[in-house]
């Protein structure tokens, strides 16, 4: 598996840092009030305890119209309200922040939520440039990228604490992010909305790449997916586009054009399988092929019965698929 940062408190970018201050400011804030309240309890309580060892037979309580409770009161009232409104300020400045980055040359992104998994599509004027991949984002260190975010069957939360805030996914409605990554490296994500039985396995990684490296990448995805090089690559494509497998996956290139699970033309050039819930080897692909539902209970790819020379030849080829 990957290491990926998944941390509010390391802010890859300007978003995520604004996030991370106002943060800050609150648990500011909230220790002092606390800290406030608790030596206001103290006092008082040291109060009622001298008084209850006088021989008096019960505390009087002060008037109401007692000039100190009036002051006390009227103190506490001005202190709260200037606090929250304080708050609210910051809170309003930063959205601001969020919602104010030039999106000038940004990289668009179109990310869906299914249960449980990932499809993003990399738009682009030209349609000959646009290319889906699954799970996994590429963006370019320093450019900023604006995410549509659509859900295909139930709520689900777009959260990638190291690059911006949470956003709510819902079914049948657009919700838009931007988000800018200043520092190279990979970053987790987290649908943070419980979407059913397999939520936790829902993780999204973004790899911040240099402009060149990401370029290179960008480059390749578009590509058809290779010829196999091998009997057993091509015997391999063969049960992929004839069986099961092509009627849910694609694989440019090929005769596999399925649109209802993830695209395949470059699935071994990606870090994990299943949204993050295993590592892209030879042994969890061929785990994953022969039983999803053993990994991942309550997926909707089924459970496929193949012969081990075939299980073996099919793993190949998806192994080749770079």
């Amino acid at each position: 598996m990957i290491e990926a940062l998944h941390n509010v408190q390391a802010p890859g970018g300007v978003q995520a840092q604004a996030v991370y201050h106002l943060w800050l400011l609150l648990l500011a804030v909230c220790t002092i009030v606390f800290v406030a309240v608790m030596a206001a309890l103290a006092l008082a309580l040291r109060r009622a305890r001298r008084a209850g060892a006088e021989t008096r037979p019960r505390v009087e309580l002060p008037e109401r119209g007692e000039p100190a409770v009036v002051r006390a009161v009227v103190i506490g009232v001005a202190v709260s309200a200037a606090l929250l409104l304080g708050l609210l300020g910051a809170s309003v400045y930063t959205s601001r922040t969020l919602a104010g980055m030039p999106l000038t040359d940004a990289l668009h992104i179109a990310l869906t939520a299914h249960q449980w998994w990932w499809e993003a599509r990399y738009d682009d004027p030209a349609p000959s440039r646009i290319f889906l991949t699954a799970n996994e984002l590429h963006v370019p260190v320093g450019r900023p990228v604006l995410l549509t975010l659509r859900a295909s069957d139930v709520i689900h939360s777009f959260w990638v604490p190291s690059l911006t805030g949470k956003k709510d996914l819902i079914p049948g409605r657009e919700a838009m992010v931007t988000f800018r990554a200043d520092h190279a490296g990979v970053y987790r994500g987290q649908c943070a909305e419980f979407c059913g039985y397999q939520h936790a396995k829902m993780a999204l990684f973004v790899f911040a790449d240099e402009p060149e490296a990401w370029q290179h990448w960008a480059e390749g995805q578009l590509a058809p997916a290779a010829a196999p090089r091998t009997a057993l690559e091509a015997r391999g494509r063969e049960l992929f586009e004839t069986g099961t497998c092509a009627m849910c996956h694609a694989v440019a290139g090929t005769l596999a054009g399925g649109r209802h699970a993830p695209d395949l033309t470059h699935v071994a050039s990606r870090a994990t399988l299943a949204a993050g819930a295993m590592p892209n080897d030879v042994a969890a692909r061929t785990a994953w092929i022969l039983d999803p539902q053993a990994i991942k209970p309550g997926v909707n790819m089924p459970a496929t019965r193949l012969a081990p020379e075939d299980a073996a030849a099919i793993t190949a080829f998806l192994g080749s698929l770079q």
